[in-house]
């Protein structure tokens, strides 16, 4: 069983002159030594490196409190998240999960191998509550593959106790700098240690990304970060982190939709079949996602009706429902992200984005080839709500706004390619259909939860129980889709006449 923690510290740089007296920084009551300890830490990798490439570290370590195995994962700038496994003499398989999307088939082995004498300092309050663990670290690393270079270091390492405030590392910061220590050039240990130990072949100058040109340059862009997020969710999705199944299902449906808007652009008889896999991976998220916004939606309903119209277990029944739809899908979910067709996707996006198959209006003025895809796909919405709104009340609207709901979502992602090269129209686009897209899903959001009250008031008869509280709610939701139909004629006025594109 593994287990997570949030993890905020600072490195600093540190000579022979050793830990200054840290006394004099407000809250700190005392500082207690907590005496020396020898760490001895082996880092696992692909032969590429792509973990380090990430930011990412996985490591097998014994000594000190915390021996086992960790991996961790950047948030911001100090913060990383912690996952954390016992000791093994092999990889556990619920760390190698949560990095198959950036090694994918590739084998860890051993990259660097980090040995530490850790001198540590307990900062407290005058309550003996601990604020920080500061410690000095004497390190000798060890690169494990190629040449096998070696380094050694000292560096003093501040981290935040579990629910501190961030706000005392600065203080703690101000007091280092004011005695000449100052903040470590590398983010960790092991990306001071590669850097140091790789072979003089190996160390190359890295180049800054060039700025995107054409119209080619700045739908790569947008594809490529599309690409990134899905690969980057990946272990959130996994570990069941709020709103990453959302995050990823979004940046698949972003990716598609840019093959279909830009298919002047990037060819679609290269794009399309990976748009049909990347449809195959949102629905497969959806199964999750569609039930938290169901499960979600049922509960604020019953959280509004006084209680005396609560009529039978209807909370019971909802949690036993919910449960039970989410507990399969959740292991489907991470069995297909274990699945040889997802592993075969990942591979798809990267070949396209490395060698991608650009058409020769890719090389056009981003502001003509970007702007009239986004003109056509906003003239397609307008022809979808403008029959939406005709269509007579019932299944056929429903159904209607449904689609309209689908293009304006489309229509979105595509101005959000545009941004850039299009400034404030397309901005302004991007919010306009964001409105649009939240009305027509609060609508569709009715419909899915009707079909859901219906099955609860199915189950509820079948077992004895009074459907009444289920009829009711089903009312509410009714009268909120017609509001939403109300509503939708002047807001879409509103938006025909700002935009701009």
């Amino acid at each position: 069983m593994a287990d997570t923690k949030r993890e905020i510290e600072r490195k600093y740089e540190s000579d022979e002159s050793g830990l200054p007296d840290l006394t004099g920084v407000a809250g700190i009551a005392s500082v207690i030594d907590k005496g020396v300890a020898h760490l001895d830490a082996t880092y696992y990798d692909t032969v590429d490196e792509r973990l380090a490439a990430s930011s990412i570290t996985l490591r097998r370590r014994t000594g000190g409190s915390d021996a086992g195995w960790h991996l961790k994962f950047p948030v911001a700038p100090g913060v990383r998240d912690e996952i954390q496994a016992p000791l093994s003499d092999t990889v556990p398989r619920t760390l190698t999960g949560l990095v198959r999307s950036r090694v994918r088939d590739t084998a860890l082995a051993p990259v660097v191998r980090l040995r530490s004498e850790r001198d540590v300092r307990d900062l407290v309050d005058a309550d003996g509550g601990l604020l920080a663990e500061v410690s000095v670290d004497a390190v000798r690393a060890e690169r494990l593959t190629g040449e096998g270079g070696s380094a050694q270091w000292t560096e003093i390492e501040v981290e935040l106790a579990d629910g501190g405030d961030p706000a005392f590392l600065d203080k703690v910061e101000k007091r280092l700098r004011k005695a000449g220590v100052r903040p470590s050039a590398s983010a960790s240990k092991l990306a001071r240690a590669l850097a140091e130990t790789a072979p003089k072949k190996k160390k190359r100058k890295v180049r800054s990304p060039q700025p995107p040109v054409t119209a080619g340059d700045h739908v790569l862009a947008y594809v490529r970060a599309q690409r990134d997020a899905i690969v980057e969710l990946d272990p959130a999705v996994r570990r069941d982190v709020f709103d990453s199944v959302h995050r990823m299902r979004v940046a698949t449906r972003r990716m598609r939709s840019a093959f279909r808007s830009y298919g002047k652009v990037l060819d679609r008889a290269v794009t399309d079949p990976i748009g049909e896999e990347l449809k195959w991976l949102a629905g497969e998220l959806g199964v999750d996602r569609d039930q938290e916004v169901l499960t979600e939606r049922l509960t604020a309903g019953l959280d509004e009706l006084p209680r005396p119209l609560l009529v039978g277990p209807v909370r019971t029944r909802l949690r036993t429902w919910s449960h039970a739809r989410r507990g399969g899908s959740r292991r489907r979910l991470i069995a297909v992200l274990d699945g040889k067709r997802y592993l075969e996707l990942l591979g798809s996006l990267d070949a396209l984005v490395a060698d991608p198959p650009l058409l020769a209006a890719a090389g056009g003025k981003p502001e003509k080839v970007i702007g009239k895809a986004v003109r056509k796909d906003f003239a397609a919405l307008s022809a979808l709500v403008e029959q939406a709104m005709e269509s007579p009340a019932g299944a056929d609207r429903d159904l209607a706004l449904h689609e309209a709901r689908k293009k304006a979502k489309r229509t979105r992602y595509a101005a959000e390619a545009a941004v850039v090269p299009l400034g404030d129209a397309a901005a302004g686009l991007v919010k306009s259909m964001k409105s649009l897209q939240g009305l027509l899903g609060d609508h569709q959001d009715s419909v899915m939860v009707r079909e859901a009250l219906r099955e609860l008031a199915r189950q509820a008869h079948a077992a004895g129980e009074n459907a009444f509280t289920y009829g009711l709610l089903y009312g509410r939701e009714e009268r909120r889709a017609a509001a939403v139909e109300a509503e939708l004629p002047e807001a879409w006025d509103r938006i025909k006449g700002g935009a701009a594109i």
